[in-house]
């Protein structure tokens, strides 16, 4: 239903910033226009005041459309986009706080044909982007890290969180649920 909302919005006020010569201070003005239309619905339709029940951490690839992928994320989920769905030790911080608050299900996730990933593969280009590169290198641990940690332990072992992996293919963003073994 959320998607068919933007469509039918789409057609009413474009949302989409033209890619053709524009300035930097054009591409400002037009993202000011579009919050307050954007915030303008806000205003006759408010957010909901419970803590989503799904935290999904996923990679800053504009492909990726959450709400396409898992459906309407604005009210059940907070969504983490990081680059190659990299976590660090305060967004750690963040998905324990959000699992303190009440959610259920935290859900990490790679995808197909990352900048980051390639990035990091790549020697000539993991030399222009160290701090990347070894983000991507570490993904694996920081998401044992998160596991690891007693709040998170305690939750899973009492069945009152879950935490699953899986990666999204970017062209369809069709999932495939990985074992949590499997994250790279």
């Amino acid at each position: 239903m959320v998607n068919i909302g933007y469509r039918l919005q789409d057609r009413l006020v474009s949302f989409d910033f033209k890619h053709h010569e524009v300035t930097p201070q054009q591409v400002w003005d037009e993202l000011v226009s579009q919050n307050r239309l954007a915030s303008s619905v806000r205003a006759t339709w408010p957010r909901s005041t419970h803590h989503p029940l799904v935290a999904l951490v996923t990679c800053m690839d504009a492909r990726l459309d959450t709400n396409e992928i898992a459906g309407d994320t604005r009210r059940y989920y907070y969504v983490l986009r990081l680059a190659g769905s990299v976590i660090s030790p305060k967004e750690e911080d963040m998905l324990e706080l959000a699992v303190a608050n009440g959610t259920k299900l935290v859900i990490f996730t790679t995808h197909s044909d990352c900048a980051a990933e390639k990035v990091s593969k790549d020697p000539q280009q993991a030399a222009l982007y160290p701090h990347l590169t070894q983000a991507v290198r570490e993904r694996r641990a920081r998401f044992e890290e998160f596991l690891s940690r007693p709040n998170i332990q305690k939750r899973l072992s009492g069945g009152e969180l879950l935490v699953k992996t899986m990666h999204i293919d970017t062209a369809t963003e069709a999932i495939t649920a990985l074992d949590s073994g499997r994250l790279q």
